[in-house]
């Protein structure tokens, strides 16, 4: 699942128009600001450290400043989970992305390296309380060591300090992204796709990378339980989703039966046979009356014949509570329907 989640936030942060509002809408600095993003260009971000391993889920853009090229370099945590480790991190990445422009001979003139803005995406329901600087993580001493102690900071942009009236105000696709990580509820979900859809006219290629990220999102939320097709279109996944949420909601009122059933089961025998059904219809159903009596029906006696599925089917609710009152009592399914 974690791979899915690496390849569909790389590729929306793949986009241009991405990496441009996260600047202009979360990043406050008005030189950055200024920038000409129509200069932006990706740069391979598959680095190789000393130790062979790779980092192939990072994604790194460039944008020219002045004539020179200002690298963006960009770290997606999507995770729940707070990483104490993050600077640590983020200092190795950035050296590991100036061995790579070393290696390719994409250094500034005289030697020189270019600026690198780190930046940490976090969307997780916790609390930051990482350190955001390397050096905060080593205690200071005094003496020669102090001036040799490493230090390199990263810019978090946590989602959750973002309310949904502040993100709604905003005509930015980064906006959207978070509201799309945090919504509100299913109908709300469903508008913004509508929203988004109107945002990108003219654009297909970013209408089917946000159609392919959304899902991947929708997957990883309800945890695989929401099942969806692959689609390629925003219009596509708005009716998809439209569909499968009312499937989900069945299946989910189908599943609070189900407990509610073996709840009143477990509570008749601890308080009483009779007390525990009655608790049980009380809690497990609102309505449906019809199909828990077959369920418990079914795991007293087995499989039920058609015609007393129809007979039930067909029935009153006060015959439907009276042939519950007998379901554990009786002996056989002619004691429960008799008379």
């Amino acid at each position: 699942m974690k791979q899915q989640d690496d390849a569909s936030y790389k590729l929306l942060f793949s986009a241009p128009e991405l990496v441009r509002d996260l600047i202009m809408g979360f990043v406050p600095d008005e030189w950055l600001h200024s920038l000409d993003y129509g200069t932006l260009e990706k740069v391979p971000g598959s680095y190789v450290a000393d130790d062979l391993r790779h980092r192939a889920d990072d994604v790194v853009w460039r944008v020219k400043a002045e004539g020179e090229w200002i690298y963006l370099y960009i770290l997606i945590e999507f995770q729940s989970t707070v990483d104490a480790w993050m600077a640590v991190r983020m200092m190795t990445y950035v050296g590991l992305l100036y061995q790579d422009l070393i290696r390719r001979k994409d250094v500034l003139p005289d030697k020189h390296l270019p600026p690198v803005l780190p930046i940490v995406l976090y969307n997780g329901d916790a609390k930051w309380t990482a350190a955001t600087d390397v050096a905060a993580l080593i205690p200071r001493v005094p003496g020669l060591v102090a001036k040799y102690l490493p230090k390199l900071e990263y810019l978090l942009i946590d989602e959750s300090r973002y309310t949904e009236p502040e993100l709604a105000d905003l005509k930015n696709l980064m906006a959207a992204v978070i509201r799309f990580e945090h919504p509100e509820n299913e109908s709300s979900l469903l508008r913004l796709i509508d929203l988004l859809n109107d945002w990108l006219e003219g654009n297909p290629e970013l209408k089917r990378i946000f159609a392919i990220w959304i899902r991947a999102v929708l997957l990883r939320q309800s945890k695989n339980s929401l099942v969806l097709p692959k689609v390629q279109d925003l219009k596509e996944l708005k009716m998809t989703l439209a569909e499968r949420f009312d499937l989900w909601a069945l299946q989910h009122e189908q599943r609070g039966i189900e407990k509610g059933i073996e709840k009143g089961i477990e509570k008749g025998i601890e308080k009483g046979i009779e007390k525990g059904i009655e608790k049980g219809i009380e809690k497990g159903i609102e309505k449906g009356e019809a199909l828990l009596l077959q369920r418990l029906l079914v795991r007293r006696f087995g499989q039920l014949p058609p015609d007393l599925i129809q007979r039930i089917s067909q029935a009153s609710a006060a015959e439907i509570e009276l042939w519950g009152d007998r379901v554990l009592d009786a002996g056989s399914l002619d004691e429960v329907f008799c008379g």
